[in-house]
């Protein structure tokens, strides 16, 4: 659970210079990606690195946007701006956050305070103008990282300054023509990004600055549907004849929709500082310094719905002009209940520091890690139905006391021989607390009522042995055993009884953990190269599986939305590959395996009346395997500049025991697609122009457990065949102009909500 710090700084594969692109050649491993400089984790099983040659062919509005072409990966970005893009490795579905650990520089921004699309890295501490590789692994596969490398992991490292002074500008224009159901109309926003970067010539300093903001009109991300009503209340005058509705035959519910959820109209602003101090004895300095700040503007929803005056029905007065939920409307001769429409505010502001130092310590390089990471203010306002909404009545204020994490790391690596020993200590600290009121004023928050608070703790320390041996040539054992101690603690929940707070504490978990791993490559006939990759991991559950609960749809609290009694999920991992490189193609092919026992799962889902819930559970017994093939072409067919990587993936992850839903056994688990293909490629037909398009496909998976949910619309999440394209011009040395289009095709996918569609970005680079 705790950021890990750049390793093997020692060795030349992963070495202290990693940012600089013209490293020194380093031993080969087996590495998808690009070659200019190496990876900074360590490379066991299905590793991909990627740099700037893959950059400039993606239409980048967002860091995590970079990723969006790798094996078998995917990132559930809703929107431009989308604050829960949660990232999957393989057969991790979209809301298993926790499973995954994201690093930028060495320094922890995966948000373990909870497990689901709720807790998404931190992304927005960096942007992707600043990225100079982003690196990937897939797996538990080295002692080195606690378990919530059971997915995977990534490793962001930003530009270091250069000799002398640089300085920066970005800007971004995009367009969404958005229709679905009764919305259509645009959606736009922007990007602004300026800073510099500063290193002495003849001194130790070094600093590098930036600021950029995002603002962008998002599509809604939810309809409304009316509902169903079996009676009409007595007493009531008859249904409003309304007309607008849209009709979905293919929708979980079996109603009419009646309007979008607000606009997601949201607003980043970004300050990041890094300075950096070289000391004579070989030992660095560096701190890191990032501000963030998000606002998300729900305020603007939309009905769909007309009177037989043309006016629009957001909600049904009485006679006496006040809100009566238990009026009805007809639509086609059948009578509803309106739903209930909220608006709302959200304000977030966070702030990550880190320190790092490495450096010799007699024959060992250590390095040490410290950060943390505070969501200083998190704060959602929301109205109680759209006539307190837009009077600035009623509503709920839902605010975040002390929340955030610690981490820290330390690692002594040193070569003994034919052996690469790494021996270091990870540790963590998380804790959270949220505070619901019911409020008199909605927008303001004035005249705040408790009406419940959740919050808790948890602590993680692990320490790792791991070692690399060289056998022989071409031949290279890799071994190690981490042990974790975790602890939960101070865990909490207070409700409102008899006019006044109740709290009940829950009792602290203590656990410990062993789990080792094991590895082999080696040199094979007729130039192919093998690896064979063994691990165990456990992942503790986190501080908001455990502690903290959630609103549902309607804005009410969900009391089953944790679970202080969630065991440990525990895995089983298997990975084997094989490689071979020819003149201007290298092949990789890769066979893996996992099996969790304890998995913990929380599906999204509508209740009995329609409104949106969630519950986490521990599940038996799930496995997956599956085989991927890669394909890196370079000048392909002797065309010089055309490069193209292709990738394909084959899937089969299912539920083997499920004692609390015995309907979901032996049923592909929800939301992992049997297939994923995804490629890129990149044509330099001119020395200052280049071309590239990309795609990214997924067969249709089940939405729930049971696979009795499989659809193409709203509620459900559906197959996604999207293609990209980009032309970019080199106007000057300092200058770059580039227009992309995402999704040419204009492809209607769906994860619940609904991805983008068709979306035109402009984008002017100066540097100088």
């Amino acid at each position: 659970m705790a950021s890990v710090a750049l390793i093997a700084l020692s060795t030349p594969a992963f070495a202290q210079d990693t940012q600089v692109a013209d490293a020194a050649p380093v031993q080969e491993v087996i590495v998808i990606g690009q070659r200019d400089a190496p990876i900074t984790i360590v490379p066991r099983g299905l590793s991909v690195s990627l740099g700037q040659e893959q950059f400039a062919a993606i239409n980048a509005v967002n860091v995590e946007d970079l990723m969006k072409y790798a094996p078998n990966f995917f990132v559930r970005k809703r929107f431009i701006g989308d604050a829960n893009a949660v990232p999957g490795f393989r057969g991790t579905h979209s809301t298993q956050s926790a499973r995954s650990l994201v690093l930028v520089d060495g320094f922890t921004v995966s948000n373990l305070l909870g497990n689901s699309f709720g807790f998404p890295p931190k992304w927005g501490v960096v942007g992707p103008g600043e990225v100079q590789q982003f690196d990937i692994v897939y797996g538990p596969y080295s002692s080195r990282y606690p378990g919530n490398s059971m997915g995977g992991i990534i490793s962001i490292t930003t530009k270091p300054p250069k000799e002398g002074l640089e300085r920066f500008a970005t800007a971004q224009y995009f367009v969404q023509p958005y229709k679905q159901y009764g919305t259509d109309r645009n959606f736009d926003g922007y990007t602004g990004e300026a800073g510099f970067g500063w290193k002495q010539s003849d001194g130790p300093w070094s600093a590098r600055l930036s600021y950029r903001r995002l603002q962008n009109e998002g599509h809604p991300q939810q309809f409304y549907q009316l509902n169903g009503v079996t009676r009409v209340a007595s007493g009531k005058p008859p249904p409003i004849v309304v007309t607008g509705a849209a009709n979905d035959p293919n929708l979980i519910t079996k109603t009419p929709v009646s309007g979008a959820y607000s606009v997601e109209d949201t607003t980043q602003d970004q300050l990041r500082g890094r300075i950096g101090y070289d000391f004579a004895n070989g030992w660095n300095a560096s701190l890191l310094a990032v501000l963030w700040t998000s606002d998300y503007d729900g305020t603007t929803p939309t009905t769909y719905l007309r009177d037989a005056a043309g006016q629009p029905v957001f909600y049904l007065r009485d006679a006496t002009g006040k809100p009566d939920p238990t009026l009805r409307v007809l639509v086609d001769g059948k009578q509803y209940s309106l739903p209930t429409i909220n608006l709302s505010l959200n304000e977030r502001r966070e702030m990550l520091g880190g320190l790092k130092l490495s450096g010799p310590l007699g024959d060992w390089q250590a390095s040490l890690n410290l950060s943390r990471f505070v969501i200083d203010k998190q704060r959602t306002r929301a109205s109680t139905g759209y006539a307190n909404g837009i009077s600035d009545g009623a509503g709920t204020d839902t605010r975040q006391g002390d929340t955030g994490w610690w981490t820290g790391d330390g690692q002594l690596e040193r070569s003994l021989g034919d052996h690469e020993l790494a021996v270091g200590f990870n540790s963590s600290l998380y804790e959270t607390d949220q505070t619901i009121y019911g409020v008199g004023n909605w927008r303001s928050g004035a005249t705040p009522t408790f009406n419940t608070r959740t919050g808790g703790r948890s602590r993680q320390l692990g320490a790792f042995v791991d070692d690399a041996w060289q056998v022989v040539p071409g031949i290279k054992l890799t071994g190690g055993v981490r042990l974790d101690s975790w602890r939960a603690f101070d865990g909490r929940i207070g409700t409102r009884v008899a006019g006044a707070p109740k709290y009940q504490s829950y009792a602290d978990r203590k656990e410990t953990s062993i789990n080792p791993s094991a590895g082999i490559q080696a040199d094979l006939p007729a130039d192919w190269v093998g690896q064979l990759s063994l691990a165990t991991a456990t992942r503790f559950p986190t501080v908001g599986e455990l502690f903290q609960g959630k609103l549902d749809g309607n804005g009410n609290f969900d009391i089953n939305s944790f679970d202080p009694n969630l065991k440990p999920e525990k895995s089983r991992d298997a990975n084997l590959m094989l490689r071979r490189a020819f003149d201007d193609i290298r092949l990789t092919g890769s066979v893996f395996y996992q099996r969790v026992e304890d998995a913990i799962f929380s599906q999204q889902g509508f209740n009995q009346f329609g409104v949106v819930t969630s519950s986490f559970k521990n599940i038996d017994i799930v496995r997956q395997w599956g085989i991927e093939g890669i394909v890196e072409a370079s000048d392909l067919a002797g065309i010089e500049g055309l490069n193209v990587d292709l990738n394909a993936a084959w899937i089969d992850a299912q539920t083997v025991r499920n004692r609390s839903v015995p309907a979901s056994e032996g049923v592909q688990f929800p939301r992992i697609p049997k297939w994923r293909l995804n490629g890129n490629a990149r044509y330099r037909f001119a020395d200052d122009w280049q071309f590239s398009t990309g795609w990214r496909y997924a067969s249709r998976p089940n939405t729930n457990l049971e696979g009795t949910q499989r659809g193409d619309t709203y509620g459900y999440t559906s197959e996604l065949m999207i293609f990209d394209a980009k032309l970019s011009w080199e106007v000057t040395a300092e200058t770059q102009l580039s227009i992309g289009v995402d999704n040419i095709g204009n492809d209607k996918a769906w994860v619940f909500h609904p991805y983008p569609q068709r979306t035109f970005t402009l984008e002017l680079k100066w540097k100088g």
